[in-house]
């Protein structure tokens, strides 16, 4: 079993001069020591006008900084928007990146889920998945051919030789994002590997695993001419210290973000409030206050423990065949201090 981290960036309010300088800065040297711990991959989002939520609308920008302070983690697309991005500029900043990075990038590919995001990009959440399959299909005769256009629907692109190339031939490996058993199977059929933006219990992830592997072996239907990449990756909220109580004590980010989720995810099209007319952290602590229990219960899920509670519940999922777990460690306020140590005990108690 492999093991990632992942990246919203988040930041709630109330924001202070400095506070997205220092969001960056430390979540580069997080990066840096996940790397010297031998952590296998760095996934990071791509969102656009999502506040307190994801402050991460460039991860390319990000994860070439990233590429030149590690050495050996790879580097994620956690994911590549392909509907606000036009497929050119995909190609040429997947391949920079796996250039700046010696070969280390992983090109994960998803749709946005959400009308604040797709509209001002001149996209809707009824033919998103349309231009996605477009996309894909636009952009890998890029990675490989000398000159290539294409003409669609969506892209109507002339005749031009895509450069650069990146290191790993034909293309860096493959991903898509997935956050119910549908796309799930959508990514097996594709031949994409399945990064699980869900939440699931070990005994859910099983079923998850299975659908994948039998939609990927049982009825492949790629939507170009690339490789494919047969891997399941599950996210989890992530926080080890000492004890449980401590744990949870220092993983309140992992609250803030399934109640983020949860707000912004009511609303039609998950239609987000206008610029600056709500304060989810506010929001946040009072739902917190109104629901004690709810609070406890979130806290009990993922991989938020001791080493000893963690190494049980990750026997689970190592029984449910998963290829990665991917540590969701900064959300909330969660410190940069105790992400540090968690990611140090994790390494030397719970990894080996």
């Amino acid at each position: 079993m492999k093991f990632g981290i992942f990246y919203e960036l988040q930041l709630p309010r109330p924001w202070e001069e400095g506070d997205e300088l220092r969001l960056y800065q430390n979540a580069l040297t997080q990066l840096e020591t996940a790397d010297r711990l031998d952590y296998d991959h760095a996934w990071v989002v791509e969102h656009h006008f999502l506040e307190e939520y994801s402050h991460s609308p460039a991860p390319e920008s990000f994860l070439a900084a990233a590429s030149q302070r590690t050495r050996k983690i790879r580097l994620g697309h956690g994911i590549f928007q392909l509907t606000t991005n036009h497929p050119a500029r995909v190609a040429e900043r997947v391949a920079v990146l796996d250039l700046l990075s010696n070969g280390r990038c992983e090109f994960g590919m998803g749709e946005s889920a959400s009308i604040t995001e797709l509209t001002p990009f001149g996209r809707d959440m009824e033919t998103k998945r349309e231009v996605f399959e477009e996309a894909v299909q636009a952009i890998f005769p890029m990675f490989t051919k000398v000159g290539t256009e294409h003409h669609g629907k969506y892209f109507d692109i002339p005749l031009r030789n895509v450069v650069p190339k990146p290191v790993q031939k034909p293309h860096p490996p493959l991903w898509m994002a997935c956050s119910q058993l549908q796309t799930i199977e959508r990514a097996g059929e594709n031949g994409f590997g399945a990064l699980g933006f869900q939440f699931v219990s070990a005994e859910a992830a099983h079923a998850w695993v299975h659908a994948y592997y039998n939609a990927i072996t049982k009825r492949l239907k790629k939507l170009a001419d690339y490789e494919i990449n047969p891997n399941m990756a599950l996210v989890s909220f992530f926080m080890c210290a000492k004890t449980d109580e401590e744990a949870r004590a220092r993983a309140d980010g992992a609250t803030f973000f399934q109640f983020a989720l949860r707000y912004y995810g009511a609303s039609q099209n998950r239609q987000r409030p206008a610029p600056g007319t709500v304060n989810m952290w506010d929001e946040y602590n009072k739902w917190k206050r109104e629901n004690p229990e709810a609070q406890e219960a979130a806290l009990r899920g993922g991989l938020i423990g001791s080493p000893d509670t963690i190494r049980k519940k990750l026997r689970r999922f190592r029984s449910s065949h998963i290829d990665q777990v991917i540590l969701l460690n900064q959300a909330g306020k969660n410190t940069h201090e105790h992400i540090c140590d968690s990611l140090e005990l994790f390494a030397k108690e719970v990894m080996p």
